[in-house]
């Protein structure tokens, strides 16, 4: 519980946790429209620069559960610190990074550093006010928390524009020392030593698990997949780790996750659900920005502006959500959030490499909505039937799903499109010869197909459109496999009455 300190300087504390989850979420974007710029200057290849989100998103996705552990054992003030303060310098490491390995390195201290700062200042801040007041707050703080999203892109273009890509990451500076300096002025500091028992071999077969899975994923279209030793070994290491995780999860006496959330209906099958929404609908973020720019010939600041609609869409959808979870159930508001976003992906599914602008604002504020429909009649039904105890756990393993949706999500995705792309340029070839009617339309006048130049230009041209008919597939095939979440819907049973507040705070066992 909060102290009486801590209750009188509620408003400050307030801001400092909001500057902390602004900084938080605004990374999980505003890197997004940079990545092109960043695979030339650190001579990454396009499958490899994707390992700057991917390592972020994974890094967060291990350390979330550990994080209210730890704030248990140390103290939620000086968690806050640690976490602000590791974040903040990961950034400008980020910023000074010379090679990919580098900046990857210092994305995944960001993503641990970064696990606990919205979870625990949710918490903090449902301790600080009263219960009357608290969807009022929760609201403004919600609105800080999506903002991120919202202004990353067109920022993050800014910044690569005007400055360079190593400014998306400097800027965290001031926010960070900002939030540091209001979180060490005016939150009083919790004793800790409260921390419950820990399973850390079930902690550590899922990071191995997760580190060895994730870092297959990356690596298996570069490595011809299972023909490569090293895909087999990391293949070996992932199912290693699953193994162990699940057999200590059955059989000890206090594993990772409680056995009783596997039991719970609603909880399970939400929980899939979040993370099939990470991987089918957060990926296209980090998609978009490199199909704008390698393809339509946006700048990152132009790339930055188009994707602004999709997170605009979900604030509208926000604060539309509560009035239609009352009129028409979370199931039903689940089933137009499936059915925006499948729209939106198949809208996505025609874009052409001579369109304008239009098509990518308006799906994105169609997929926008879509996404922001989902998250509050998830957390409506996950936890409408569970029991109350298991609700922080709960809550923490169904954002770890999410994250490692959206890690996986990006990967494959990314796989897809290049493999696709391959694959079509190789029959858009076999059409490729000499008098082919469509040859005059796409050369300048003059130009021999059969020259040197000619043919050079001609393979810029195949290699276009083989790339788009790739991300024209794989939308397609995101929309079809949206589609197939509908059925998850009738696995939820529709709670009889509202649920109480959800808690977010870590308790002693």
């Amino acid at each position: 519980m909060a102290s009486a300190h801590d209750i009188a300087n509620r408003v400050p504390i307030t801001a400092a946790l909001m500057a902390a989850t602004l900084m938080n979420t605004l990374d999980s974007t505003i890197a997004n429209v940079a990545l092109p710029h960043m695979q030339g200057s650190l001579n990454a290849a396009a499958d490899q620069i994707t390992w700057v989100l991917t390592s972020y998103i994974i890094a967060t996705a291990i350390m979330t559960p550990l994080a209210g552990w730890l704030s248990l054992k140390i103290g939620r003030k000086p968690m806050f610190l640690y976490s602000i303060a590791a974040f903040t310098v990961a950034s400008m490491l980020c910023g000074i990074a010379t090679s990919l390995p580098e900046i990857v390195i210092f994305r995944l201290i960001q993503g641990i550093a970064g696990a606990s700062l919205m979870p625990l200042s949710q918490t903090v801040m449902l301790d600080i006010f009263p219960q009357a007041q608290l969807p009022r707050v929760m609201s403004i703080w919600s609105a800080a928390v999506i903002m991120g999203p919202i202004v990353g892109p067109a920022l993050g273009g800014w910044l690569t524009e005007d400055f360079s890509w190593r400014w998306v990451f400097y800027i965290n500076l001031p926010i960070g020392i900002l939030a540091f300096l209001g979180i060490y002025t005016f939150m009083d500091r919790d004793k800790g030593g409260l921390q419950r028992p820990f399973d850390f071999l079930g902690f550590g077969a899922l990071a191995v698990f997760v580190g060895a899975f994730q870092l297959m994923m990356d690596r298996g279209s570069s490595q011809d997949w299972f023909d490569s030793p090293e895909i087999q070994l990391e293949g070996a290491i992932a199912l290693t780790g699953l193994i162990i995780f699940i057999l200590q999860t059955a059989m000890a006496e206090q594993p990772f996750f409680h056995r009783d959330l596997i039991k719970d209906r609603n909880y399970v099958s939400c929980t899939i659900f979040s993370l099939a929404v990470g991987a089918l609908l957060f990926s296209t973020t980090a998609l978009l920005p490199s199909f704008m720019q390698s393809l339509l010939g946006y700048s990152a600041l132009q790339s930055g502006y188009a994707s602004m609609p999709r997170g605009l869409g979900s604030l509208v959808a926000f604060l539309l959500v509560p009035m239609l979870i009352a009129r028409l159930g979370p199931r039903r508001v689940l089933l137009i959030g499936i059915v925006l976003c499948v729209t939106a992906l198949w809208q996505m599914g025609h874009f052409d490499l001579a369109m304008n602008v239009n098509p990518i604002v308006r799906s994105g504020l169609i997929q926008g909505m879509g996404t922001g429909l989902l998250f509050a009649p998830l957390n409506t039904l996950a936890y409408a039937t569970l029991n109350p105890a298991h609700r922080t756990e709960g809550t923490i393993v169904s954002t770890m799903a999410r994250s490692l949706g959206s890690s996986l999500g990006i990967s494959v995705l990314q796989a897809s499109v290049l493999r696709n792309a391959a694959g079509a340029h190789a029959r858009l070839g076999e059409h490729v010869y000499a008098g082919a009617p469509l040859l005059s339309s796409v050369l300048p006048a003059g130009v021999n197909p059969l020259s040197s130049l000619g043919m050079q230009l001609l393979n810029g041209v195949v290699t276009r459109q083989a790339m788009m008919l790739s991300y024209n597939s794989v939308f397609a095939w995101m929309a079809l496999a949206t589609v197939f979440l509908a059925p998850l819907l009738l696995m939820m049973r529709a709670p009889a009455r509202a649920p109480a507040p959800m808690r977010m705070e870590a308790h002693a066992d």
